[in-house]
């Protein structure tokens, strides 16, 4: 890590518990230049996801990266969630940080709570990145309900190599074994609230609650599970641009750091 970059774990007490969040910031003597920066990760991951990012991008601004709840080393909500549930559990850290204004970025799952935490705080969030947009249609809904993941315990171990085999499909570009395997392992910490976020994601009207967004958005399209839904946004966003990034899948983050960066300071922080 840069040592012009401070890294720390906290927990913050939650409405459904304690919170995990990994908080980024640039080390003691050198300044804070930009509004604080909130890093929203996809489920069944974590804020480990976002780790390489906000280490990046901590040199000159604060950064969270909290685990949603039931995620990570987040405590779990009582019963699955809503993305409103999220969302608010998101918020009431806002509340406890004070910032005016925030921005947010958001993959997948975080994508969806960063959109409804822009609609319910017009004047506190500033700006967004959204990468992977789940703007799913009826059947697409159907199809990730009828495949849930992890797969069910076996006392051979055989659901592990599924598993397994299942993060290899997914690997992006350039992602390389030890990543894939950090991600895995990231995705069975859940156990079987695994895919209370995919539950959450799908129930989510998407296509009705992007257009509800004034801020400024950079969407991302990546080659990942989303490559041909992602671009369904770009007509939806009433401030927004649309970019498709062939070059780039799962892990991207992680794989090309700094180019995501790059394109996060441009939207936010514009010359």
């Amino acid at each position: 890590m840069s040592s012009t970059v401070e890294l720390r774990r906290v927990f913050w007490d939650g409405r459904f518990g304690q919170m995990h969040v990994r908080v980024a910031r640039p080390a003691p003597g050198n300044p804070v230049l930009f509004p604080p920066l909130v890093c929203l990760h996809q489920s069944p991951k974590s804020g480990k996801q976002m780790e390489a990012l906000i280490k990046t991008l901590g040199r000159d601004r604060v950064c969270y990266a909290p685990d949603f709840p039931g995620f990570g080393d987040s405590a779990p909500p009582p019963r699955p969630p809503t993305v409103a549930d999220y969302a608010a559990a998101i918020g009431d850290l806002l509340d406890a940080w004070g910032h005016v204004p925030v921005d947010f970025y958001g993959y997948h799952t975080g994508a969806l709570s960063a959109v409804e935490l822009a609609i319910a705080r017009p004047t506190q969030v500033r700006r967004l990145v959204l990468v992977g947009l789940p703007l799913l249609d009826d059947a697409e809904r159907q199809a990730i309900r009828s495949q849930p993941w992890p797969v069910p315990i076996t006392t051979d171990g055989s659901h592990l190599v599924t598993e397994w085999k299942r993060a290899l499909h997914w690997a992006g570009p350039g992602q390389t074994l030890a990543m894939t395997a950090e991600g895995f392992v990231d995705k069975l910490k859940a156990g079987e609230k695994a895919f209370w976020g995919a539950l959450a994601a799908t129930a989510q009207p998407f296509h009705e609650r992007l257009p509800l967004v004034s801020q400024p958005i950079l969407a991302i399209g990546p080659r990942d599970d989303l490559w041909d839904i992602s671009p369904r946004g770009e007509a939806l966003m009433r401030n927004g641009r649309f970019e498709r990034w062939p070059d780039y899948g799962f892990g991207v983050m992680d794989v090309a750091t700094d180019v995501v960066a790059a394109a996060v300071r441009r939207h936010l922080d514009p010359a």
